[in-house]
């Protein structure tokens, strides 16, 4: 909340940024350590990430930034994550649909994954809907048990 993301601006309101597959999660992990002085290759279980999986509350509703019928329905380009020009759409577009969806009552937006340019994987800011609600971890993953396999 304090920082904000991609679909939540700062000082908005709390967002959990999930992904909802291992393609996904792989995705994010390369574009998180890009730049860094190693490669996946380097990273060992106790340095690695862990991948924990996670049950969100039932019946929850949430915008859909990933379909073409929800991309466009929510006004992003057809390319999204991409704009027209091939440049990544910024955070301001997205969280001005991510408080539009709050403000609807929806509790988050399912979306292209950010960093993969053709839009493969999905990943989920799900938004509280009190200070209560939570995810509930089902288990968790050592790093060389999901990256790799």
């Amino acid at each position: 909340m304090r920082s904000g993301g991609r679909w939540n601006p700062p000082g908005s309101f709390p967002a959990l940024y999930v992904n909802e597959d291992v393609v996904t999660a792989r995705l994010n992990l390369r574009r998180f350590i890009a730049g860094w002085p190693y490669e996946p290759e380097d990273l060992k279980d106790d340095s690695g990430p862990v991948l924990v999986a996670a049950t969100l509350p039932r019946n929850q509703r949430v915008c859909d930034a990933h379909t073409p019928q929800g991309i466009d329905a929510v006004g992003l380009p057809t390319t999204y994550p991409l704009d027209r020009r091939g440049r990544t759409v910024p955070h301001d577009v997205c969280q001005a649909i991510g408080l539009r969806a709050r403000q609807l009552g929806l509790r988050g937006v399912r979306c292209r994954c950010a960093p993969s340019p053709d839009g493969a994987g999905r990943e989920l800011a799900w938004f509280p809907a009190t200070i209560r609600s939570h995810a509930t971890e089902r288990h968790r993953l050592a790093y060389t048990d999901w990256f790799w396999s």
